[in-house]
């Protein structure tokens, strides 16, 4: 099957000052940050083509952009007059605490049309589009997600989406191909009562019913879940020591995205997923790893059937 790329949307990416302690030295580490930034780094690292949609301005902005064209991704953006988002973490102690952090103004109307019609136009191209929310809500309005998803989809576009409140629930309007979800945001967005195997199945089904080909939601410590081709699966995902809890998740959804814009299977881009979530917990760089470390893992992932029928 031929090769396709992978649109991420990234409304608002962050710049993101980290201070580790190694040895009896401080280091300053300066990235760049935000869901849809970590999930691009790991499908380019998985062999995608990447493009990268994103609004970058004002001092922070003019930092951030060249951090911004790493290997492996085609970085499309739009200006903004100010407004780029940061934060300042101290993980000296080997904890990680918040110093400050701004996640960015709200996108202006202009500047909302203008990097929706790039995100659409790149998204069309590509084949495949990945959906990632800003660092705050009120960043971008949900009703964006809600006509990008519908407009890419109609036009033969496989979208994914990765998102959770109100941006979630707009985006699911438009019955989107992959909706992956973890159960603390459905919990904290009242979707489900519970954290319980009735609960999230439920969950599932209902994702699935509004038009989702895959639906899949992790479970922190536990096997994430996932319903495609009309059957649940538990995922048996190997167990590895947390360095940085953060962005498992980011690296589930680009493993999905890597492999289907490489003709894999539903099936094999839930394996990838997992696997590229549990190497990304042993590192402290997110949405990073090795495509090697990748793909052993992918070999001792698991999909358990699970009873459809979960008493309700």
């Amino acid at each position: 099957m031929t090769h396709r790329g992978v649109m991420v949307f990234v409304p608002a990416p962050q710049l993101t000052v980290t201070l580790e302690q190694q040895n009896d030295r401080a280091e300053l580490h300066v990235h760049p940050g935000g869901q849809g930034v970590w999930q691009a780094r790991m499908i380019t690292l998985l062999g995608a083509e990447v493009t990268l949609c994103a609004a970058v301005g004002g001092e922070v902005g003019r930092v951030l952009e060249p951090l911004l064209k790493f290997h492996g991704v085609t970085l499309k953006t739009i200006k903004r007059e100010w407004g780029t988002g940061w934060y300042v973490h101290d993980r000296r102690s080997g904890e990680r605490r918040e110093l400050a952090e701004d996640p960015g103004q709200p996108l202006s109307r202009h500047e909302m049309d203008e990097l929706y019609s790039l995100a659409l136009a790149e998204g069309l191209r590509a084949g495949i589009a990945v959906l990632s929310g800003p660092a705050h809500p009120s960043v971008v309005p949900a009703e964006v997600y809600r006509r990008l998803a519908t407009d890419l989809g109609a036009n033969g576009c496989r979208v994914i989406v990765d998102l959770s409140g109100a941006h979630l629930v707009a985006a699911l309007e438009a019955r989107p191909y992959v909706v992956k979800v973890s159960h603390e945001e459905l919990l904290r967005d009242g979707m489900v009562a519970d954290d319980s195997l009735g609960s999230l199945v439920r969950a599932l089904h209902r994702l699935h019913a509004d038009g989702a080909a895959m639906a899949l939601v992790s479970r922190a410590h536990e096997g994430a879940l996932a319903l495609f081709d009309d059957r649940m699966y538990e995922v048996d995902m190997p167990r590895m020591i947390a360095a940085e809890s953060r962005g498992a998740g980011d690296s589930m959804t680009a493993g999905i995205a890597a492999v289907l814009a490489q003709g894999g299977t539903l099936c094999d881009a839930v394996r990838t997923g997992a696997a590229a979530g549990a190497l990304n917990v042993t590192r402290h760089g997110l949405g990073t790893g090795r495509v090697d470390a990748v793909q052993v893992l992918t070999e001792r992932v698991r999909l358990t059937p699970v009873d459809m029928k979960v008493p309700v």
